[in-house]
């Protein structure tokens, strides 16, 4: 009980230091959406040009303007073979890098699928890796925005220890190619992974491998 009060009382210590360099708008207080414009829709995702008003301290509001890219939840996962202490790891283009970037295997969400549902899933598809039975473990790293200034994308990283695992035919989409391969964990470390979510889920496994 006493952690409690300590915590509670260094947030409202944060939020008054905070509250002392306001330039007159009041972040305890709400915002409200006054339009958006669709301005682009992909395959992939949207972009809208939102004009918001943010509450003043003094009453009323100001208006801002941002764009927003409208992305999908997605799954990032470090995938652990136990037995062989290896860790899967893909290589792939990536237009924002302009390279063939390493990285894990992730994916999007589909409707209705909680994110270790979309985790099996993308990990069958890219990889062909299937968990016998119920010789899977989740290690849940945590769900974090992407880029939260530009995009509403909700990437849900995590380790996946596979006990016992068997390999399927790999289902890859019309214009997706990905290689794959299972790494020792020194490997992995040594290899120059640059994707933010990925960093997350390999920090989170060093973590653990160093308890």
């Amino acid at each position: 009980m006493e952690d409690q009060h300590t915590d509670s009382a260094a947030e409202h210590s944060m939020e008054r230091l905070l509250d002392a360099s306001s330039d007159g708008v009041d972040m305890n207080g709400a915002v409200t959406i006054a339009s958006t414009t669709t301005v682009f829709r992909g395959p992939i995702f949207t972009v809208d040009d939102v004009e918001l008003d943010l509450p003043l301290v003094s009453g009323g509001t100001t208006r801002i303007r941002r764009q927003i890219i409208r992305h999908a939840p997605c799954v990032v996962m470090l995938v652990h073979d136990v037995p062989g202490d290896r860790y899967l790891i893909e290589r792939e283009y990536r237009i924002g890098s302009d390279r063939f970037a390493y990285g894990l295997p992730a994916g999007l969400m589909d409707k209705g699928e909680n994110p270790e549902q979309a985790a099996l899933r993308e990990l069958a598809e890219e990889t062909g890796t299937v968990p016998d039975d119920a010789a899977v473990r989740f290690d849940h790293a945590g769900a974090y925005y992407s880029s939260e200034g530009m995009t509403d994308e909700l990437a849900h990283i995590m380790v996946i220890h596979l006990d016992r695992w068997h390999t399927e035919d790999r289902r890859f989409d019309a214009d997706e190619h990905v290689e794959s391969a299972w790494v020792t964990w020194r490997q992995l470390l040594d290899t120059p992974v640059t994707e933010s979510n990925a960093i997350i889920a390999i920090q989170h496994e060093m973590l653990r491998r160093t308890r």
